[in-house]
């Protein structure tokens, strides 16, 4: 156990984190077993030991990001444990439907409670846009603007919502921009919660695969949802779009990406928060679509994921008060983790938040603007 701290505590002196200091973000031991079970599991022993009590830290995000721009992670990245975890992900397919049905219920199905209490007015759960603005409701409203802008919306034009989440975007669309709508998403609470938060509108909200939709659409977009699609599914989504999108449209795709190609995605994210989950690349993306689409504009948007997840992080902390019946010590401490260490990966720079406009051969370059 000794020589283990002194190996962790070595990596980490080369990030500027120290234990047992006085900096923000110097991790505080409460237990020794920690040392060793980072060496064997990585992050995902070191994600599991926060939720267990064995570690504090005043500030995870710049701790996280201090690790993350040493490369730290990487020297434990070879660890055997690890490598089998990502095996079936090589072998297998595990974003059928009923997988896709498994992540809905893991994490989007927790509870409406929880997730209101973090959210904006619009029930965003995805990267908002900071330009002139540190208010949160704001952010997502001016995003869901660029959307629009980038998409050229008129009314009339029929969309598609591809992952709709609780229908704010899909809501906004129609009643600010006069679009009709088809929302489709595999979570029946945010579904149901999308098509009361709809009524009177022109959205039509579906409990539906991305694969099973049919029709065609003027736009196609599709927000913090290609995350769950998987690698072996990248091709079939884009052909997807590419057979529901009409001649002369555009389609924006909004979603998180990794710096590498990678076929699984950080161990403690996919066995607590996001099952299943894997962060695509640019390579991968581009290949999906070779041949169906023409790249238009591609914009990252990784600070200000940044920026959101702190602002989520001090909602759910004020308002924990409301959740702590119904929620475990340990679950507050695991959505602390998962809020925090992603703050610090976008900080990092080693994930970011791409939106891209795809349009059809031969379509005429539209006026996207990035803002």
């Amino acid at each position: 156990m000794h020589r283990a701290r002194r190996i962790i505590e070595r990596l980490l002196a080369l990030a500027g984190v120290h234990t047992n200091g006085n900096r923000p973000w110097d991790i505080q031991v409460h237990d020794e077993r920690l040392f060793p079970r980072i060496l064997r599991e990585g992050n995902l022993g070191m994600g599991e030991a926060y939720m267990d009590g064995w570690w504090d830290c005043e500030r995870i995000d710049e701790m996280i990001c201090r690790v993350l721009k040493a490369q730290l992670d990487k020297r434990l990245r070879n660890n055997w444990r690890l490598v089998l975890s990502a095996l079936p992900d090589l072998l297998f397919n595990l974003q059928t439907r009923n997988g896709a049905r498994h992540v809905a219920r893991r994490h989007y199905d927790l509870g409406n409670d929880l997730f209101g209490t973090f959210l904006d007015r619009h029930n965003l759960y995805s990267c908002a846009y900071f330009k002139d603005c540190d208010d949160l409701d704001q952010a997502q409203q001016a995003k869901m603007e660029l959307i629009a802008a980038k998409l050229s919306l008129a009314p009339g034009l029929r969309v598609l919502d591809i992952g709709c989440g609780w229908g704010g975007l899909a809501r906004y669309l129609a009643s600010e921009h006069g679009t009709e709508v088809t929302a489709v998403n595999i979570s029946r609470e945010q579904v149901a919660f999308a098509s009361q938060a709809c009524q009177g509108l022109p959205v039509s909200v579906q409990l539906k695969d991305y694969r099973d939709v049919d029709g065609s659409f003027d736009r196609i977009v599709s927000v913090g949802m290609f995350e769950h699609v998987g690698i072996k599914n990248y091709r079939t989504f884009m052909e997807t779009c590419h057979q529901r999108l009409k001649d002369g449209g555009s389609f924006l795709l909004h979603t998180i990406g990794g710096n590498e190609s990678m076929r699984s995605c950080d161990p403690w994210i996919r066995r607590y928060i996001f099952p299943r989950g894997m962060l695509p690349s640019i390579k991968q993306i581009a290949g999906a679509a070779e041949g169906l689409f023409v790249v238009e504009d591609w914009h990252n948007l990784g600070t200000h994921y940044d920026k959101t997840l702190m602002a989520w992080h001090r909602r759910f902390s004020n308002g924990w008060e409301n959740l702590k019946e119904r929620y475990t010590e340990d679950f507050r401490r695991m959505w602390e983790y998962y809020l925090l260490s992603c703050a610090g990966a976008f900080r990092a720079r080693d994930i970011q938040l791409w939106q891209i406009v795809f349009t059809k051969p031969g379509t005429p370059q539209p006026p996207c603007r990035q803002g």
